[in-house]
């Protein structure tokens, strides 16, 4: 999932002022369970604002875990898995030609404004979302609809200028809406379980004027829908949002499904790490996300619940090959042979973490047990740098602070034992942190100015080009390199309509990457999440598809 985490200052000092507010809800519950009444509100530690409350217009995992709570698409997940599964639309039928999609939607569903969801508000979603101009087609905020359908119905940009999939919609009835494509696109229905993608109270935009987004691409600036009027079908319904403090949700009386025991839901926002940890052990939050490895265990210990997520990710090193020193693919072997992944994993990693050979988890259709491999081998390492004429190999080593993310949880501790195993072989390693956001970032993705560096991915959905196209389906600053023939073989698998010989065909692609190697995946690590002792059922999923109505409060 690409990321822009908004880092918040002063952790210690942030978590006093914020626990503060929950403190307040502790004190009413408190009262509350005096006169014999249960616990209904779940307070969770964010690491950061959403960035947006109009799900159409994110792209990060903070705003996502606030709008699944709000919105719902046609299509969810299976709980537990990447797998798509019914939500609004009850089933789907796909043309055999791959260009016709009928949903038959789930009926007696209203938005949270009163007003009926149906196939018009279906259509009318997907109209917005094809028919965004202007700023609202910068990658800060439409990043999903231009990535999965590849453009717009018009834009200045003539690569995105009428090239997407998307044809049409079209309402037979009121339960039924079909979808029109100009060309196949298979991961469709895997990618509509995107918030991104989650249908919208007509209504709601058009009162709010939810397009009327105004700045520029660097700093756009949101209408109020977006920050104070989300209207959606899911479970809870917006509070209040205070920025840099906390998002409220209540119970959605009117909600067509399950109301469950959690009636009120506080998002705190905690960007430090440590101070999240002080905050569950001091009775304040109920749970948080991203636990760093070293805390797992003594959270475990101390009768805090540790709930892991099965891995849907990867951590890698990148090797930009417009860097002169790792153009030869004998110097990117040699440094893939000199890293000890099991040490890796074992000393910074969580348990349960997985040693990577594909840039897909082994749970994504198209990994491949029998591409190249590298194993750890320090001899044959020092003789790839010899036969390259360099046994003297300085290399900058870029890498972030100031984070925590699901596949790189300690990144400051994945560096210091790669650079141990590079020096090991005579490469000398010039560390350059920088700040996660913006500065990492913008380095390794938006300039060639980087060498060797640590970055990763969270899956969006079950589907391999949403890791490996993302990565490598075209040149791209992160990576430094420009070979039409893999960039072809990835767009060709993405769209081939017979799911097996799409396998075959990513399959053969990841062997065509790890023969390449502009990079080496590391590790698919476990995501750790820590909750007090009385939290019950906490739907973790790969994909953080984590709705709070089955969560349950009690001893």
């Amino acid at each position: 999932m690409k990321t822009f985490l908004r880092v918040a200052a002063s952790g210690a000092a942030l978590a006093l002022v914020l626990t503060a507010c929950a403190a307040s809800d502790r004190e009413g519950e408190a009262a509350q369970s005096e006169t014999g009444g249960s616990r209904t509100t779940f307070v969770f530690a964010a690491s950061s604002d959403p960035a947006s409350l109009d799900p159409a217009f994110a792209n990060d995992g903070e705003t996502f875990r606030v709008a699944r709570q709000m919105f719902e698409g046609l299509v969810g997940t299976v709980p537990g898995t990447a797998d798509p599964a019914p939500l609004l639309a009850e089933s789907w039928d796909v043309s055999e030609d791959g260009l016709e999609y009928t949903f038959q939607l789930k009926e007696g569903v209203k938005f949270h404004d009163g007003t009926d969801f149906d196939a018009a508000a279906v259509c009318f979603n997907f109209e917005r979302w094809n028919n965004f101009t202007g700023v609202l087609q910068s990658e800060s905020l439409s990043y999903y609809w231009q990535k999965v359908n590849g453009g717009f119905a018009t834009s200045d940009v003539p690569g995105l200028n009428g090239t997407g999939k998307y044809e049409s919609c079209e309402a037979s009835d009121a339960s039924t809406a079909v979808i029109h494509l100009a060309s196949p696109l298979p991961e469709l229905v895997s990618a509509l379980s995107l918030p991104s993608f989650s249908i919208q109270s007509p209504a709601a935009l058009e009162k709010y004027d939810a397009d009327g987004v105004t700045g520029g691409e660097e700093a756009p600036v949101l209408p109020e829908y977006a920050k104070a009027h989300p209207t959606g079908t899911g479970p809870y319904i917006f509070e209040s949002w205070s920025p840099g403090e906390q998002v409220v949700l209540a119970a959605n009386p009117d909600y067509w499904g399950d109301a469950g025991q959690i009636k009120k839901i506080v998002f705190t926002v905690i960007s430090d790490a440590t101070a999240r940890r002080q905050a569950l052990q001091a009775g304040d939050i109920d749970g948080y996300d991203l636990v760093g490895p070293a805390d797992v265990e003594a959270l475990d210990e101390a009768g805090f619940q540790i709930v892991n997520r099965d891995p849907f990710n990867v951590l890698y090193l990148a090797m930009n090959q417009a860097n002169p020193e790792l153009a030869d693919v004998k110097v990117r072997q040699a440094i893939a042979h000199a890293i000890d992944k099991e040490a890796l994993v074992a000393q910074t990693l969580p348990e349960g973490t997985e040693v990577a050979t594909n840039f897909v988890p082994p749970a994504v259709d198209g990994w491949n047990k029998d591409v190249a491999t590298y194993d750890y081998d320090p001899e044959k390492a020092k003789a790839l740098l010899a036969e390259a004429g360099k046994s003297n190999l300085t290399i900058d080593f870029n890498y972030p602070t100031n984070v925590s993310r699901p596949y790189m949880p300690t990144p400051e501790q994945v560096f210091t034992a790669i650079s141990a195993d590079l020096a090991a072989v005579g490469i000398t390693v010039n560390p350059v942190p920088e700040p996660w956001n913006p500065e990492y970032l913008d380095r390794m993705q938006g300039t060639a100015d980087h060498g060797i560096h640590l970055l990763g991915w969270t899956g969006d959905y079950n589907d391999t080009y949403n890791f490996i196209g993302v990565f490598f389906g075209a040149p791209a600053n992160e990576w430094g390199f420009d070979d039409p023939a893999l960039f072809k073989a990835i767009g060709d698998a993405r769209y081939q309509a017979d799911k097996a010989a799409q396998t075959a065909a990513y399959e053969a692609a990841n062997a065509q990457i790890m023969e390449l190697l502009p990079g080496i995946p590391l590790a698919h690590p476990v995501p750790s999440l820590a909750f007090k002792a009385d939290i019950h059922g906490y739907p973790a999923s790969p994909v953080q598809d984590e709705v709070y109505n089955v969560i349950t409060i009690g001893d």
